[in-house]
């Protein structure tokens, strides 16, 4: 099997709902190179994929009427760009995605305490969501809480949602001096972790072939399909790691599948990046020969790509 038969053997499979994969071609390789691309170009970066024109530009208009994209005209061309509300949220997404994974933890815990009613019925239920959509989990009534929970992030959810100042945070850890339960009990009350565990599993079977064949010497692969694979194996993964609460691995059971899985991602990552940088490059600039080279963070992803 050579890198044109799997990618065809994947798309066939398992094909991508386009409407998500152009959120991924955003988060992952038009950010690096200033967050905005000309309908033309995405267009380019989509037909790989099986995505036609029609396709495209329902995806895209749904996605701008979501918030997520603005679109700009100049003449009879279009582009789009990330908006400004929605690049915190792809930024803090593909932030996780990359990140090496968590393997300590202090021992505290963080909990979000809503419980005297100054929220009403619509700020707790998105409160909830946007909690959960983190990784916490629920505690008791109107207590969800995390094991590393990040202060920055759990702050620019509250101030998103108009709700800082409004519920309890609290950070704790168990006293030594009294016999209470241990504080990793609560995983099984507030995570299932079976499906998350169950999702990293499938995807270290359906990407394992991949990296063994990049891995072979004498592999070769175009630019396009180096730009299609690393998308793939993206979208696969961060379909995956965004349903995952981030819990620090010394309180997941071991092996923890999603450790197998990053190495993985970001083996093929390391693997394809480049030459799929030589055809974003060259899609880019088709439509705009200014169009910036991905910018300096982009090389620090998976630890560094260098």
């Amino acid at each position: 099997m050579d890198s044109q038969d799997w990618i065809d053997d994947f798309l066939a499979t398992e094909p991508p709902r386009s409407k998500s994969l152009v959120v991924t071609i955003f988060g992952d390789s038009i950010v690096p190179h200033g967050g905005m691309v000309w309908l033309g170009s995405l267009i380019e970066l989509l037909a790989p994929f099986g995505v036609n024109d029609r396709l495209l530009r329902t995806s895209v208009f749904r996605l701008a009427q979501e918030g997520w994209l603005g679109a700009q005209r100049d003449g009879r061309r279009s582009s789009y760009a990330i908006t400004a509300p929605a690049m915190q949220r792809f930024a803090h997404a593909y932030r996780r995605i990359y990140a090496p994974l968590n393997h300590r933890w202090d021992g505290s815990w963080t909990l979000v305490i809503n419980g005297d009613g100054a929220l009403n019925a619509a700020q707790r239920s998105a409160l909830r969501k946007e909690l959960l959509w983190e990784g916490y989990g629920a505690i008791a009534p109107g207590i969800m809480g995390h094991p590393a929970a990040e202060a920055v992030v759990l702050d620019e959810l509250l101030q998103r949602l108009d709700i800082a100042g409004k519920v309890f945070v609290v950070q704790g850890k168990a006293l030594r001096q009294v016999c209470g339960r241990p504080l990793t009990d609560l995983l099984a009350s507030g995570w299932d972790l079976s499906e998350v565990a169950n999702a990293y599993r499938h995807f270290i079977r359906r990407f394992a072939p991949l990296a063994a064949m990049l891995g072979q010497p004498g592999c070769e692969f175009t630019p396009e399909q180096a730009f299609v694979m690393r998308t793939l194996v993206i979208h696969a993964y961060r379909r995956v790691q965004l349903h995952d609460p981030q819990l620090p691995l010394e309180l997941l059971p071991a092996p923890w599948p999603g450790s197998q899985a990053y190495e993985l991602a970001r083996a093929i990552y390391l693997a394809v990046q480049g030459a799929a940088e030589q055809h974003i490059d060259a899609a880019l600039q088709k439509e705009d020969a200014a169009a910036p080279a991905a910018a300096a963070a982009y090389f620090e992803r998976f630890g560094g790509l260098n």
